[in-house]
């Protein structure tokens, strides 16, 4: 009673004329961060990051939301009309929605794409505020030595999904040295400082993320070829959409099926849960599905909408998924949501049960704002912004790239009053910039680094307590059955992958063969 209490006061805060405001501008960021191809919700936060230090944290909560719900949405806006995705979690959209593009039906596709993102990020929400307290009582039930093997479950998991995982351990290696880098948490001795004192505090997190994401992907951009980018805008400029046009006919979404919508949404919010599957995972495994269970299969790769409308529906879904362990356990579900536990850690607030119980009033707005988020796309999209979407693109990149560049540098000065962290956020950046162009994840390292700490911070207290008898871990029911799901994801994960890669590859064939 009292949470429903507290949701709906949440609500009451989020309608506020400040807080609406908030939304709506975190709303068009991340709408243009995730239409811009190789620009990403996830880099919008990490820019968003410093802002957020002069405003109350309720606010920048709120806003985050808007930027990650849009940001996951507007991915595919490009997808569909020039093929290209704006995000990852937008290919399976890019497969379907550019052949009905070139059947002339592009703005049809777009609305079925903003209906389904719209179902799917209203009931990932609403799954979100009532699967909560039940997150709740599980997470109370874990003590120290289970938060240790449910750290190193979520780390050894973000690991096996990537298909590189040799480069994700070095990439996950290099987050952790980063960040024991600094004043021993438990005893008064520095390490890795090499006699300088600015290290002694250690690197700031603002620095790391602004370094990995922001300037890294800076670098890349850099290097994209002019001719190719023209070309690309040219052929998003040569494109137009009437208002009318966005909305699809109520006889091809009863074709679909309520079901459709329902099971994607449901399948998206279950793998957002997944530490580390994220918003294409959850894309493809629904995809996949509706084409298993689709009428006609035989047009999927050829402008499938049940297709377009299933991948869609998943990843906003799983908006509402991947902020459930991360509030609930401190354990982030993609990479987004490990910005976002940046931005709770920074003004101080550490996740868990605490946060849920003590801190509600802090939440709820977070869970409505989500929830507002997703409603707010039909209206935005489809009756007033949908046909200037595509403008976006036309936007000078040298000029946004510098704005870019002196909002990410400014903003790590903004947060630590350090040149010198400016600087280390330059060299992270360059070495980051490196792994990428080498195919190493960046997912691993964010999350290394800020899970890193408590991985350490669990495993020392926990030895402490047990004289170090290392038995620990195996005595307690809680952190058995964490070390045992840990062994089964390592059996069944690898497995799952190359069935994955299996179906792709025969889809690809066909492709091939029509």
């Amino acid at each position: 009673m009292d949470q429903i209490l507290q949701i709906l006061s949440g609500t009451l805060v989020v309608l506020q004329p400040l807080a609406l405001l908030y939304l709506f501008v975190g709303f068009f960021i991340g709408i243009i961060f995730g239409a811009l191809p190789g620009l990403t919700s996830m880099l919008a936060i990490v820019l968003l990051l410093p802002m957020t230090y002069t405003m109350p944290m309720t606010y920048a909560l709120i806003m985050c939301m808007g930027v990650y719900m849009s940001g996951i949405y507007s991915g595919s806006i490009t997808a569909i009309t020039i093929s290209i995705p704006g995000a990852p979690s937008a290919l399976m959209t890019c497969m379907e929605g550019h052949p009905l593009m070139k059947k002339g039906q592009g703005a049809k596709a777009i609305g079925h794409a903003t209906i389904g993102s719209a179902i799917g990020g209203s009931i990932g929400a609403l799954l979100l505020i009532f699967v909560s307290p039940l997150a709740l009582k599980l997470a109370l039930k874990i003590r120290t030595p289970g938060k240790f093997s449910l750290i190193l479950f979520a780390l050894i998991v973000i690991v096996i999904v990537e298909k590189k995982r040799t480069k994700a351990i070095i990439s996950m290696a290099f987050g952790i040295i980063l960040s024991t880098v600094g004043m021993d948490p438990l005893k008064s001795v520095s390490r890795f400082t090499f006699g300088n004192p600015n290290l002694i505090e250690g690197i700031d997190l603002t620095t790391l993320i602004i370094g990995a994401f922001a300037i890294s992907e800076l670098f890349a951009q850099a290097t994209v070829n002019n001719t190719e980018y023209s070309k690309m805008t040219s052929a998003a400029n040569s494109i137009k959409f009437k208002r009318k046009d966005f909305f699809p006919p109520l006889k091809e979404m009863k074709e679909i099926g309520f079901l459709t919508y329902i099971k994607s949404a449901f399948t998206g919010y279950l793998i957002g849960v997944l530490p580390g599957a994220g918003a294409s995972m959850a894309g493809f495994v629904s995809y996949v599905e509706a084409k298993r269970t689709s009428k006609h299969p035989e047009r999927f790769g050829k402008g499938a909408i049940d297709g377009l409308v299933a991948s869609e529906t998943a990843n906003n879904a799983m908006c509402g998924g991947a902020l459930v362990p991360m509030l609930a356990l401190g354990i982030p579900g993609d990479g987004t949501t490990a910005i976002i536990l940046g931005v709770l850690m920074v003004y101080g607030v550490v996740p868990g049960p605490n946060l849920l119980v003590k801190q509600m009033a802090v939440i709820a707005p977070m869970y409505m704002a989500l929830l507002i988020s997703a409603g707010i796309l039909l209206p935005l999209s489809l009756f007033l912004f949908g046909p200037y979407y595509l403008k976006i693109v036309r936007i000078n990149r040298l000029v946004l790239y510098s704005g870019i560049a002196l909002i990410a540098i400014l903003g790590v000065f903004a947060a630590t009053y350090s040149v010198f962290q400016m600087g280390v956020a330059l060299v992270i950046g360059v070495v980051m910039y490196y792994f990428k162009k080498q195919k190493y994840p960046n997912v691993p390292f964010i999350l290394a680094v800020i899970l890193g700490p408590l991985c350490e911070q669990y495993l020392r207290t926990s030895l402490t307590l047990s004289s170090g008898n290392p038995m620990v871990f195996i005595t307690n029911f809680d952190s058995l059955f964490f070390i045992l799901l840990t062994i089964a994801f390592v059996i069944l994960l690898p497995r799952a992958n190359r069935r994955s890669e299996a179906l792709e590859k025969e889809r690809n064939r066909e492709n091939c063969k029509c």
